[in-house]
């Protein structure tokens, strides 16, 4: 499967998936990712690795969370409320620094909502989601083709500094085919990064004066009010480390344009779109994506902040992006003493509505004007 070939986001992030190493895969169906879970049942079982559709969404988040700290590349997959189920799990795995990936192919809500394509899970991505002090690194692709490649990423991350790593795809992303997508070559065994944590290989340790191994438990249970804040201090100071070496974004035409877009995932290709529309009217439109939602790329955003631009936040959800937009500004313009005039404005769409290039072309030009 080295040739370009046509395929959906959903199968683009199972095969991603598979050739990086992912060992179990553990998940519950649910719309608009049956795609990716029906996809992992035959490749999964074709490589001879462990594939489960679990008896729910909690069941399924628990057997990733063991299968990871047992050794495997794990991963699960669902869609916004069955990701809400999960966060007890992702809270565990985030408390325990056990390494997994999680897709979301994000619906309409809250509560059951639609199957309809939303962004409204971004607080509960970049927040964190469950309960306690964590991050989890979220990415965001805009294509199939970045389907592959940040599900494929997502794995790296995840193992490089042990915690969980997100895919944020919204239904739009994961239902829509595109053609020429290339799939990463597949890891061998030998490639994939040594767990030497894990509470496997119990042969390989050594035995103390007894002659007894030591047994290795993995725990996000401490007692001890003193010992959480230890381990959660050195925890964050990880986190410091993600955030300066791992923020990943995408900008185009931000230095000369007359207003700047915002957008992540299905709305910034609509983005894209109305960049083209503009340019044919004369009008310059700049684009600004991050693809990690966290960590957030606050800074280079901080800078066409300082620059004097106006941003047109452009997402499907009531106003959350619009909310690291803000802080964005905040950190590199209110900070150095500098004004903050009304150079935010937001166009968004809600319940499983998906903008389109005439509305934010249109929605451009209130604004400059």
């Amino acid at each position: 499967m080295n040739d370009k070939i046509m395929t959906s986001g959903n199968e683009a992030i199972a095969e991603a998936a598979v050739r990086a190493g992912c060992g179990a895969y553990f998940g519950y169906p649910i719309t608009p990712q049956n795609e990716l879970i029906a996809y992992m049942a035959r490749r999964m079982l074709e490589k001879g690795r462990v594939f489960i559709q679990a008896e729910s969404e909690i069941a399924a988040i628990n057997m990733v969370y063991g299968a990871s700290c047992a050794g495997a590349r794990a991963m699960t997959s669902s869609s916004s409320p069955g990701i809400s189920l999960k966060q007890e799990g992702i809270s565990y795995a985030a408390g325990a620094d056990v390494p997994m990936v999680i897709v979301n192919v994000a619906r309409g809500g809250p509560g059951l909502g639609s199957i309809s394509p939303a962004q409204s899970d971004y607080f509960q991505a970049t927040r964190g989601g469950g309960h306690g002090d964590y991050r989890s690194i979220v990415l965001a692709p805009k294509s199939v083709q970045e389907c592959a490649d940040l599900t494929a990423l997502a794995f790296d991350l995840s193992d490089k500094y042990r915690m969980p790593a997100i895919v944020l795809a919204d239904g739009m992303i994961g239902q829509m085919m595109e053609s020429g997508v290339v799939f990463p070559p597949e890891k061998s065994p030998q490639e994939l990064p040594k767990r030497d944590w894990t509470a496997g290989n119990m042969a390989a340790r050594a035995a103390g004066p007894d002659g007894r191994r030591t047994a290795r438990h993995i725990s996000s249970l401490y007692i001890k009010p003193d010992e959480l804040e230890a381990v959660t201090r050195a925890r964050f100071a990880r986190y410091e480390t993600v955030k300066s070496a791992e923020v990943r974004f995408e900008e185009n035409g931000c230095e000369e344009a007359d207003l700047v877009l915002a957008a992540y995932g299905i709305s910034a290709r609509v983005c894209q779109e109305a960049q083209k529309l503009a340019a044919k009217e004369g009008i310059k439109l700049g684009l600004f994506r991050p693809v990690t939602l966290w960590p957030f790329p606050y800074q280079a955003l901080g800078k066409i902040a300082a620059s004097g631009k106006t941003v047109l936040v452009v997402e499907m959800s009531m106003g959350q992006l619009v909310e690291d937009v803000k802080l964005s500004f905040f950190q590199e313009v209110s900070l150095k003493g500098l004004p903050v005039p009304a150079r935010i404005h937001l166009l968004s769409h809600s319940g499983g509505i998906i903008p389109t290039e005439d509305e934010v072309l249109a929605e451009a030009k209130r604004i400059i004007k």
